[in-house]
């Protein structure tokens, strides 16, 4: 391969010559492994390849790596961790397996490897190339054609169910047809569904359901399990019996990504028995909303159509009305009564505007009233009684302190207030006279002395005057 050319500029003597050389393209080892592998991708076609797998590895990231050999040779493969979620199985060293593989190339390490997609034990292998010859054989007799599929039936009146008695499926199913529309009775053809009397039951009970002809719809089912357990339902007469019924057949076998020749043959396949009862009845649900909604809709068409009636009769009312001599009468009385309403509103007009006239008068005439001036004096009388009366109790108070200082000073200069500190005084009881002498009181006179608190009446024995000097 060649790059591109240079043109070169060779020096010679007087002249100058043109020489195209070619670019060498030099490969880079990454950038060959990269084309390489794109090559053998794209060269290769998928393959099945059956060889003994050894030295399996299972890393943290999820991703298988093994080698298969025989005894010829042996080759590196990857089966990455999307693909190897859906085995059923763990592969082992020394175990016979067949692989659906894409030829690719490792570049870090410059070595081709398989990339595998799919892959089965030796025995399962068997089986399914069984299977892939039974399925061509029937589709080139056109038994899987789309014109024979049949429609389902919007609501059966009774549903068939072939399936194992026991299993977990009919329980499924059952609780399906009960949640969605329990009103349909179901009639179970009871079979088994895996083992060497799984085909002739079978068999037994489509034809039962076939020559009874009592359901509108059948459903062929049974629970997952690997391809020996569901081999049953790739049994060509299990198959042709299905494509003879005269009703419908529904098949639910395994889970979503297992496939039988039941399947192919149905006129309708569902991924799960569950899933087969969800096809075959509606949701009571939904038809109850459906048929609310219609219910709703002829309401409304019903509505409209009482409502044109009654406009159109309304409008036939009025023309007769029109036309009617009564209608002049109720002119008249109309008119009648708005006169009447215009002469009760100026007549209320009139007298809000006198009352009004009326109350400004009364403002007026209250204005000029002398009771604003004698309840001004009233009011100014009010006030000087309380001021008079606010003045007397002051000059009571000031009388009543003056008096108190003056009786204070009283007692401290009268004589009783002597007596208080233990003095009498002392007079002759004949005379009444103060004595103050001792010397003017004879022997034997009666005398009266008075104390702070009572009297004392006593007869005098003998009477002593005293010095200047015992006075002092």
């Amino acid at each position: 391969m060649f790059g591109r050319l240079i043109l070169l500029h060779v020096a010679r003597p007087g002249k100058l010559a043109k020489v195209l050389v070619p670019e060498r393209d030099v490969y880079t080892v990454g950038r060959l492994n990269r084309e390489v592998r794109l090559l053998i991708e794209h060269g290769m076609p998928t393959l099945w390849v059956e060889g003994e797998l050894t030295n399996f590895s299972r890393p943290a990231s999820g991703h298988w790596y093994f080698t298969l050999k025989d005894r010829e040779a042996q080759v590196r493969c990857a089966m990455f961790r999307q693909r190897n979620a859906a085995l059923r199985f763990l592969p082992k060293d020394g175990q016979l397996v067949m692989a659906r593989v894409r030829v690719g190339l490792y570049e870090p390490r410059g070595e081709y490897q398989l990339l595998v997609e799919h892959l089965e034990d030796s025995g399962v292998g068997a089986l399914r190339r069984e299977f892939d010859r039974l399925k061509d054989k029937l589709q080139a007799e056109g038994l899987f054609a789309s014109a024979l599929k049949r429609p389902l039936p919007t609501l059966p009146n009774r549903i068939g169910v072939v399936t194992s008695p026991s299993g977990a499926a009919i329980r499924d199913i059952l609780h399906i047809l009960a949640r969605r529309f329990a009103a349909v009775p179901v009639v179970i053809y009871p079979t088994a569904v895996q083992g060497k009397d799984a085909v002739p039951q079978l068999l037994t009970a489509i034809s039962q359901a076939s020559t009874r002809a009592e359901c509108d719809v059948l459903i062929v089912a049974r629970g997952g399990g690997s391809m020996e357990d569901l081999w049953a339902f790739n049994d060509e007469a299990v198959a042709r019996a299905i494509r003879a019924a005269p009703m419908p057949v529904v098949t639910g076998i395994g889970h979503e990504v297992d496939f039988t020749i039941a399947d192919f043959v149905a006129d309708v396949r569902a991924p799960t028995p569950s899933g087969a009862a969800e096809l075959v009845v509606p949701d009571s649900s939904t038809w109850r909303g459906t048929l609310g909604k219609l219910s709703h809709r002829l309401h409304q068409t019903l509505t409209r159509r009482l409502l044109d009636d009654r406009s159109r009769l309304q409008q036939l009312r009025r023309r007769l009305e029109l036309t009617h001599p009564g209608h002049r009468v109720d002119q008249a009385a109309q008119r009648l009564d708005e006169l009447t309403q215009r002469l009760g509103a100026a007549w209320a007009l009139q007298r809000s505007q006198r009352a009004a006239r009326l109350l400004r008068l009364e403002a007026r005439l209250a204005n000029v009233s002398p009771r604003h001036h004698l309840e001004a004096l009233r009011a100014r009388l009010t006030r000087l009684q309380h001021r008079l009366q606010q003045a007397w109790q002051l000059q009571w108070q000031r009388r009543q302190q003056r008096l108190a200082l003056a009786s204070r000073t009283l007692n401290a200069v009268s004589p009783l207030a002597v007596l208080d500190r233990g003095y009498a005084l002392v007079t002759l009881v004949e005379s009444d006279r103060l004595v103050q002498d001792a010397s003017a009181v004879p022997v034997g006179a009666l005398i009266e002395a008075r104390l702070a608190s009572g009297k004392l009446r006593a007869q005098v024995i003998s009477s002593e005057t005293l010095s200047d000097q015992d006075r002092d």
